[in-house]
């Protein structure tokens, strides 16, 4: 196992955060941008990954909309499995 790095903890979430997420409860935002930074992704990159928008994504994340439906369920697998998702921005990338 290696050891973290500066990195690692700058992109660090609260484990109840993360929780929270993967249980489909996202509060605000900054829920989203927190997500997004513990998978290590740009917006652009993120939004490619989710295959949504980078608009949309903007949007949740300055709390103008809040993702529903498919789009809270792919939250919710990226907090519970967040390797699924950086395979598949290999994959659509």
């Amino acid at each position: 196992m290696r050891e973290l790095t500066k990195e690692d903890f700058k992109r660090a979430i609260p484990g109840r955060v993360r929780r929270k997420i993967a249980q489909g409860k996202i509060d605000s935002g900054e829920d989203i941008i927190m997500l997004r930074k513990f998978l290590g992704f740009t917006q652009v990159e993120f939004a490619k990954s989710m295959e949504i928008s980078v608009h949309t994504l903007k949007n949740w994340e300055q709390g103008r909309r809040m993702p529903d439906g498919l789009a809270l369920a792919l939250l919710r697998i990226a907090a519970r499995y967040p390797k699924i998702i950086k395979s598949n921005l290999e994959r659509v990338a």
